[in-house]
């Protein structure tokens, strides 16, 4: 009997009401994710059926909305919070960096923070900027934080589960142009461990390192690959920090090249660590330079040159004939 289908939106969802009817603790808010269940709907519901006191909106003052959460988490709670677009976290950062990601150093562990933030993140949406950002590497390198962006619907499902079920702060990175697209999901599978990478689609050629919106593209680039006559795997990283490299490293020495896809600029970019970290791993079984497709060191585009900014296919098939060219020579 197959799993029914659900659009990730709905994946978030279950996930949050799943952890609200489990654990009294755990609360949901934001920027208009009561009433009106968010501007994706990811909250839909969740208002009604659990009351304001569990799910509830706050004024436009993200900062406030941090910190309001590190003291909750303080005294015993799980909050949730969402951003509503990944730019507009900004002016949270001086909370995320220096409270969230320390108070547990700080305290020398007396102090934990079980705490989520959502990020609605990356592009793909035809937004302008403050609505399309991907912001994953001020996090990530941040030490503190627990940095996870899903790909699938069921592990938008699964991953956020452990993360509100996780002792320390996670930064949850959701592709907001999957959110509408349907899946089959297994909410019964169990909750994944946060920090294992997957193997998405196997390959000898080369492998395609992604994570979260980055995914699927190196999917349809394997798929176009593959009427070439080139065997492309696919490794989703599901989580950006803690990083996974023990399986990153098997699957780039067995097929020794990689390429690395994210939509974030390319300078001193996750794109970057992940590249340098194959590089020291798997330096003696790499048969060309770890090549990176990545977003534009630019500003994020206007919506009609957004296809430009953002890796596609092409760039990526690109990106693997100067692996075979350079092999060749």
């Amino acid at each position: 009997m197959s799993e029914p289908k659900m659009t990730m939106a709905q994946a978030l969802n279950t996930a949050l009401r799943d952890a609200l009817t489990a654990d009294d603790a755990v609360v949901v808010f934001g920027e208009d994710v009561g009433a009106l269940g968010g501007v994706f709907r990811v909250t839909d519901g969740l208002h009604r059926d659990f009351g304001e006191r569990r799910c509830f909106d706050t004024p436009l003052a993200e900062s406030g909305i941090v910190g309001m959460a590190v003291g909750m988490a303080m005294n015993g709670m799980r909050p949730v919070v969402e951003m509503q677009f990944d730019a507009f976290a900004f002016p949270a950062f001086e909370q995320v960096t220096s409270h969230v990601a320390k108070l547990a150093n700080r305290t020398r562990g007396a102090l934990r923070l079980p705490m989520v933030i959502r990020i609605p993140y990356a592009g793909g949406i035809g937004g302008v900027e403050h609505h399309c950002d991907s912001s994953e590497a001020y996090y990530a390198h941040t030490p503190g934080l627990t940095v996870v962006a899903p790909a699938t619907n069921a592990d938008a499902y699964g991953l956020l589960r452990a993360a509100i079920e996780s002792p320390d702060p996670v930064v949850f990175l959701e592709p907001k142009k999957h959110y509408f697209a349907k899946e089959e999901v297994d909410v019964g599978a169990g909750v994944p461990p946060i920090g294992r990478a997957v193997v998405r689609r196997p390959g000898a050629d080369a492998t395609l390192i992604a994570y979260g919106p980055s995914v699927p593209v190196a999917l349809a680039a394997a798929e176009q690959a593959a009427t070439e006559g080139r065997d492309l795997g696919v490794l989703d990283l599901r989580s950006i920090v803690p990083f996974d490299d023990e399986t990153v490293a098997a699957e780039v020495r067995r097929s020794g090249r990689a390429v690395v896809v994210a939509e974030a600029p390319g300078f001193a970019s996750v794109a970057s660590e992940i590249a340098a970290r194959v590089s020291e791993r798997c330096f003696h079984h790499l048969e060309a330079p770890v090549r990176r497709v990545t977003g534009f060191d630019v500003p994020y585009p206007a919506p009609k040159l957004e296809r430009h900014f953002l890796p596609g296919v092409d760039r990526i098939l690109d990106a693997v004939d100067t692996l075979h060219w350079e092999d060749a020579a």
